[in-house]
């Protein structure tokens, strides 16, 4: 816990976590919840912090894909199924089985999908014969970022408890620097407090003193009348 900033990058540390006792006393943390609770209770903005922001827009990115089927979701309306109508091979209807015209388009669809399913087979025997160095050098590549992200974290981790660490350090030091200087005020008021009863008695013996040369003077001064 740090007390209000005096300049930018100062900042009065008003407790030491590290070195303070009490904190597992009963009745600590509910008074330290009470007095968040209270805070809490009593703040309210009095502005919005966000307002030097643009208003975002968020369909900068859609696509009409996306609209369309962000407008199905909110409209509740079920997925289309997967069409599988351009995989048929139908063949002309009953009132087209002599028209040459019906047949030669049902024989283009056939050479059509023919194709396609010719292209596929190219495509799988080139996968199967570089897919698996790609997917290696991917897997290599995704490896080697993993390592990287966890190096980078490791870092990170070994700052945050190489702070926490100096933190610390730099507050059980501190501890000790004030219990020594609560001692030496605990020692010098003491002193002061021996140093005033010595000067009370010394003062008391004083005024005795005086009371009686006072009153050995006054009987000499009648002897001697």
């Amino acid at each position: 816990m740090a007390g209000t900033a005096s300049v930018a990058g100062e900042v009065f540390v008003d407790a030491l976590p590290y070195f303070d006792q009490g904190y597992d006393a009963a009745g600590v943390r509910e008074a330290a919840a009470a007095l968040v609770e209270e805070e809490t209770r009593r703040y309210r903005p009095t502005k919005n912090y966000l307002s030097y922001l643009p208003t975002p827009d968020f369909s900068t990115f859609e696509t009409e894909i996306m609209r369309n089927e962000f407008e199905r979701l909110a409209a509740r309306q079920p997925m289309d199924l997967l069409s599988m109508k351009r995989y048929e091979l139908p063949a002309p209807s009953a009132g087209q089985k002599n028209d040459i015209t019906a047949w030669q388009e049902c024989v283009n669809n056939s050479m059509a999908q023919l194709e396609h399913q010719a292209v596929r087979i190219e495509n799988l025997e080139l996968m199967s014969q570089y897919g698996t160095n790609a997917w290696k050098v991917y897997n290599d590549n995704l490896a080697f970022m993993i390592e990287m992200a966890q190096k980078e974290l490791q870092k990170f981790r070994k700052q945050i408890q190489d702070l926490n660490w100096q933190r610390k350090n730099d507050q059980l030091a501190g501890g000790a620097k004030l219990r020594e200087l609560e001692s030496n005020w605990v020692s010098l008021v003491s002193k002061n407090y021996e140093i005033e009863r010595a000067i009370i008695h010394l003062e008391n013996e004083i005024t005795t003193l005086r009371q009686q040369q006072g009153d050995e003077n006054k009987e000499n001064i009648r002897q001697d009348f």
